[in-house]
């Protein structure tokens, strides 16, 4: 049975998890909003991959030729050691476990792009607003936002991202879900003047990787800085010269690229500075509020499966309620099936970390002399958790 007439949802975020959960419900015929502090979807951004169990969901959201035409076909990723010399190839699937042939791979705006696409139209959408106080009185949450408007919603779903507001301003600080992984990392991109295409490259000294992700021969290179640090540096955070200057204190190098990302990280426009974390939390809901991707459960990129996972858990919570007519029930049976396929992926970004940034020199050299028998990297573990959730048919959507 369908629990969703004249049900009025609020999902705060319009990143993946908000337009896939947008998506779903407005099939289940629910009356949805979104709010987004951006002035549109964002564009742009470094590939995600979209594997095993996500491509399922985007399968039912009739999304896979167009996502098919936005592949960018990464066919090659290299390994080069401290003085720049080459250590071993492996096409992706052997790091990542994916399915030659099946996995996707997108620009993440791209794929923002063709889930927003589909429901634009049909669906509320509040860009340059956000969230400023919520009162769930029960049978109602009552919701003001920064634009200075007042409403009124059955549910309201955070969809934020890993430093989601909603989060806060419902469970309280993030500092109590927040699991730091020990590494730090600058984003950004530069001009492409490496000869790299369809292919990424990574530079690595125990604890350290320099990064270049290449998509066509002509598009900005992605660089990416990645270290190992005991701790956070809170006191970077909102001084980005002193992000750069971390940065390039981490990385002295006169070896392979190093300097020249070094140097383009100093120029950057784009340079986006972050920790690598995840977010546990005992429960995802709350009363008449619930969170859904990395809201809920950022699995760092170093698992290579947030996308993924928003578009699965976005998948669930909205069947979830379409088929229950209390959202407590709703919300529990949602954490009863996307938790441990959440918690799983979670546990990747160990396995993620060691390959991509090994911490000493022993387990670099462990992992160079398994490069040098690429027989050996199958993937299987990551392959395993891919495709740990077999997708519930709600049966509702038209």
């Amino acid at each position: 049975m369908n629990h969703s007439a004249h049900r009025k949802v609020l999902i705060s975020g319009a990143s993946i998890a908000g337009p896939s959960l947008a998506y779903w419900l407005n099939r289940y015929g629910f009356e949805v909003t979104v709010v987004e502090k951006a002035s549109t979807i964002r564009s742009g951004g470094y590939p995600i991959d979209i594997r095993g169990t996500a491509r399922d969901v985007a399968d039912r959201m009739e999304l896979l030729p167009r996502l098919r035409e936005a592949h960018v076909d990464t066919g090659k990723l290299s390994f080069v050691d401290a003085d720049g010399s080459l250590v071993g190839s492996v096409p992706p699937e052997a790091i990542t476990g994916g399915a030659e042939g099946l996995d996707l791979e997108v620009r993440r705006g791209d794929l923002a792009d063709a889930l927003y696409e589909p429901v634009r139209d049909q669906v509320e959408f509040m860009f340059n607003d956000s969230i400023a106080t919520l009162d769930d009185r029960g049978d109602r949450v009552e919701v003001t936002f920064e634009g200075g408007a007042h409403r009124t919603f059955d549910l309201v779903i955070g969809a934020d991202g890993l430093h989601s507001h909603t989060r806060r301003l419902v469970f309280g600080p993030e500092e109590q879900f927040h699991s730091y992984l020990g590494h730090v990392f600058a984003g950004f991109t530069l001009p492409n003047d490496f000869g790299l295409a369809h292919e990424a490259v990574v530079w690595n000294a125990p604890g350290r990787a320099a990064v270049l992700y290449a998509h066509e021969p002509h598009d900005p290179v992605h660089g990416f800085l990645v270290f190992g640090r005991e701790e956070p540096p809170f006191d970077a955070f909102r001084d980005p010269g002193a992000q750069r200057d971390l940065v390039a204190a981490t990385f002295p190098e006169h070896a392979w690229h190093v300097p020249r990302l070094v140097a383009a990280m100093g120029e950057a426009g784009d340079l986006f500075f972050d920790i690598v974390s995840q977010i546990h939390m005992p429960t995802w809901a709350r009363g008449r509020v619930a969170l859904v991707g990395d809201a809920a459960h950022a699995t760092s990129f170093l698992s290579g499966q947030g996308s993924s996972i928003a578009l699965v858990s976005a998948y669930v919570l909205a069947g979830e309620l379409a088929t229950h007519a209390d959202h407590a029930d709703a919300f529990a049976a949602y954490e009863r099936r996307a938790r441990p396929f959440a918690e799983q992926n979670q546990a990747l970004a160990t396995s993620g970390g060691t390959v991509m940034i090994p911490g000493t020199q022993d387990m670099l050299d462990a992992r160079n002399e398994a490069l040098r028998n690429p027989a050996t990297l199958t993937g299987d573990e990551f392959r395993a958790v891919n495709t740990g959730l077999v997708l519930p048919d709600y049966g509702l959507a038209e």
